[in-house]
């Protein structure tokens, strides 16, 4: 099977990332060593510093979670070298039934590709047409399951010429050409010494008996082989190479990467049996058809710190969840089947992590406790956040014991926020966003111990804050600027209509706003807090 990506919510804080790390490692510690980190966004200034402190790499980044052609079980037939015998090629599709094979250059990148009804298409011609052109003796002697009857009497080249069975109403002057002749014959001594004599270029004898003195021949090149006559007329053109009949123009190919959403699109307006799939250096791993697309198999995640598609990774609805662990309220996201679900009335993800591992009886490493005593300091800004509970706080107390850290050194270097930074990437620091009755709205979130260094910069941020209003055409947009020391937040905020936003904000927190910005003292959660009081206000 694939890998199962653990994945938390886009934008991710410190808890999503770091659950993503300690449940991979749980579930790695109990023997599911297919789970994989994973991330949709990048890692904020505050997660790098916990990473970094106890010796964590950020989780692989994944920006899309939709079917590509790396989870189907698409076709791994032969690929064949460019030098392979049209005989070799005929055989593999038939013992296999394959309707195509990709052929191949020396360095592996595809060539061309190979249908039957190329075969058939060569077969046909070779009725008008029965020359051959630079057969290597080596495919001739294959094809026929011959030998040399003058082997060291001649030298060895490519055969090419036209071809022709030695009949006795057929077989006259006219019929031969010198060396640019290859005669197909039977039990014929007088016919093979005439050749000879003519100095035909290719002599094929079929089932015959052998002259001693035919072994010294210098002029013409004498194969023997146990096939009849008619058959040896047939196949001989089989000897010739795959690359003089395959089709090496226009051809639709497929990478590993490529989503099968756009495959298919592509393959409706094509009318091919089979493609062939290429790796990322371009190398043929195999071939696709239309039956393929029809049951994909679905990458397989678990979703933390969040159940809400808005706030997942694009392509859920192709992806088979196979649990989600949270302490959100529950949204939107369906599953076609029962899941391990697990939703708890915490203030952090890594708290019912930590949970976790005492249930399995795995005590996690001082760094991984470090890590997540860390996540749950900053999910919980510090304790002070009214999401946290007694559990977040005797659970931070015991992963500090193991980590053999203090508390309140690894929360204040959590929240020494740089703003010296662009407003944009502090804006995105920790960024989500919502769908409440009908309303669209971003609300993003700075936690800091300096909020006044900060709203020095409120006009930068209403700038950035305005352009993703428009640009994602949403009802509002709010920052958070959640102070620890004061135990509160500044609100700043836009909207579409500046009066109509000052209302919703004075309604949903009975206090009158002030250009574009409001005081909540003791707020500090957005999930608790912020998104409530606007649900309450709009529902």
């Amino acid at each position: 099977m694939s890998e199962i990506f653990v994945t938390g919510h886009r934008n991710p804080d410190t808890d999503a990332i770091v659950a993503a790390i300690s449940y991979t490692n749980l579930r790695h510690s109990i023997g599911d060593s297919e789970y994989v980190a994973a991330r949709i966004g990048s890692v904020n200034d505050e997660t790098q510093k916990l990473l970094d402190r106890f010796g964590f790499e950020a989780p692989v980044r994944i920006r899309d979670m939709r079917t590509q052609i790396r989870d189907l079980d698409f076709d791994r037939p032969p690929v064949l070298s460019t030098s392979v015998t049209i005989d070799t090629a005929w055989k593999l599709m038939m013992d296999d039934n394959l309707d195509a094979l990709p052929i191949k250059n020396d360095d592996g990148t595809l060539h061309g590709m190979l249908s039957k009804g190329d075969i058939y298409l060569y077969d046909m011609g070779s009725i008008n047409d029965n020359s051959v052109e630079h057969v290597a003796m080596f495919n001739l002697l294959s094809v026929l399951e011959g030998s040399f009857v003058n082997e060291f009497a001649v030298q060895v080249n490519p055969v090419s010429g036209v071809v022709n069975l030695a009949l006795p109403q057929t077989y006259t002057e006219a019929d031969q050409s010198g060396e640019q002749c290859i005669l197909i014959c039977g039990n014929q001594p007088d016919v093979v010494d005439d050749a000879i004599a003519r100095k035909v270029g290719c002599i094929i004898i079929c089932r015959g008996a052998l002259k001693r003195e035919w072994q010294e021949c210098s002029t013409s090149t004498i194969i023997s082989t146990p096939l009849s006559a008619r058959r040896v007329s047939r196949i001989i053109y089989h000897a010739t190479t795959v690359d003089r009949i395959c089709c090496t123009e226009n051809i639709v190919s497929f990478h590993l990467d490529d989503y099968v959403d756009d495959v298919k699109e592509i393959m409706l307006q094509s009318r091919f049996r089979s493609y062939p799939v290429l790796d990322e250096n371009d190398v043929v791993v195999g071939t696709i058809s239309r039956y393929h697309l029809l049951r994909p198999n679905r990458k397989r995640v678990v979703l933390v710190d969040h159940n809400e598609a808005a706030q997942s990774v694009q392509g859920l609805d192709q992806v088979e969840i196979l649990e989600i662990i949270d302490h959100h309220r529950l949204a939107d996201i369906q599953t076609t089947g029962p899941i391990r679900m697990r939703n708890e009335p915490v203030g952090s993800t890594n708290t019912i992590i930590a949970t976790m591992y005492q249930e399995n009886g795995v005590l996690p490493s001082p760094a991984m406790a470090g890590l997540m005593a860390g996540a749950i300091l900053s999910d919980t800004v510090l304790f002070k956040s009214p999401t946290c509970t007694k559990r977040d706080i005797s659970m931070a107390e015991r992963l500090a014991k193991v980590a053999g850290v203090s508390l309140d050194d690894l929360g204040r270097s959590l929240f020494s926020a740089d703003i010296s930074k662009d407003p944009l990437d502090l804006f995105k620091t920790d960024y989500k966003e919502f769908h409440i009755s009908g309303h669209d709205i971003a609300v993003s979130q700075i936690t800091c111990d300096a909020s006044e260094e900060f709203l020095k910069r409120k006009p930068e941020f209403l700038d950035v804050m305005e352009n993703r209003r428009k640009d994602k055409d949403f009802d509002m947009v709010l920052l958070m600027i959640t102070d620890v020391l004061l135990e509160g937040t500044y609100l700043l905020y836009t909207g579409a209509d500046k009066v109509i936003s000052d209302e919703i904000i004075h309604q949903a927190f009975s206090i009158e706003p002030k250009d574009n910005c409001v005081f909540l003292p003791d707020i500090m959660s957005r999930k608790k807090q912020i998104i409530p009081m606007l649900t309450a206000l709009w529902g």
